[in-house]
């Protein structure tokens, strides 16, 4: 068969979930999984460059990328805008690539809205417990309580969102969660949208049955 296309994996979930860990194994795990690049417009930092961590533009450029349609999602934070250009991801898909977003979830939400949604897979995040995810994020000992605080009451927010995705996973053991996030990405390939081939293969098929008669 011809070459399938390429899935918009979304994997969201509350801070300390595990979403950064697992991204990491699955592109480890498969070189055809890579991170999607988001466009900025906050100044480049020491050692980052365009197009490799992100693409930066300038805020007039950006408007008129969302203005025009040419980007999948998009957000403000800061006074900095981010979001997920269009054109390098309609080049993954139809190459076959797989793309990796790490976007909440209402920058999922507007991926699945978009023209490309129905390439996408979301996949939601839960830890075992709250108690746990409080454990997990004062073991980093990188944040004050306060923000420790501030964090588990933007996790809740966060989790009333998991009825919105295709899969929810909760993460109670690393290995096995990774198992089955492999499971589903493999599983979704097959899916019939990203397999372009079949209509020509089915036709094929007929047309041997009509000339074997």
């Amino acid at each position: 068969m011809g070459q399938r296309r390429g899935l918009l994996i979304i994997i969201s979930s509350p801070s300390g979930a595990g979403k950064s860990t697992l991204s990491k194994r699955l592109l480890a795990w498969d070189p055809d999984i890579r991170f999607s690049v988001s466009a900025t417009t906050r100044a480049p930092r020491p050692g980052e460059d365009h197009g490799v961590h992100y693409f930066f533009h300038d805020h007039a450029d950006f408007d008129r990328m969302v203005q025009q349609g040419q980007m999948l999602e998009y957000a403000t934070v800061f006074g900095n805008s981010y979001g997920s250009p269009r054109a390098p991801v309609e080049a993954a898909i139809n190459a076959g690539k797989d793309l990796l977003f790490d976007v909440d979830w209402q920058g999922g939400q507007q991926i699945r809205a978009s023209a490309l949604g129905k390439h996408a897979l979301s996949i939601f995040i839960l830890p075992p417990s709250m108690k746990e995810l409080e454990r997990r994020l004062v073991s980093r000992d990188q944040d004050s309580a306060e923000v420790i605080a501030g964090r588990m009451e933007k996790s809740r927010d966060e989790i009333s969102h998991w009825s919105e995705y295709d899969y929810v996973l909760v993460n109670d053991d690393l290995e096995e969660t990774e198992e089955r996030l492999r499971t589903i990405i493999s599983a979704e390939r097959m899916r019939l949208s990203q397999q372009p081939d079949i209509m020509d293969h089915v036709r094929t098929l007929n047309r041997e049955y009509e000339e074997s008669r």
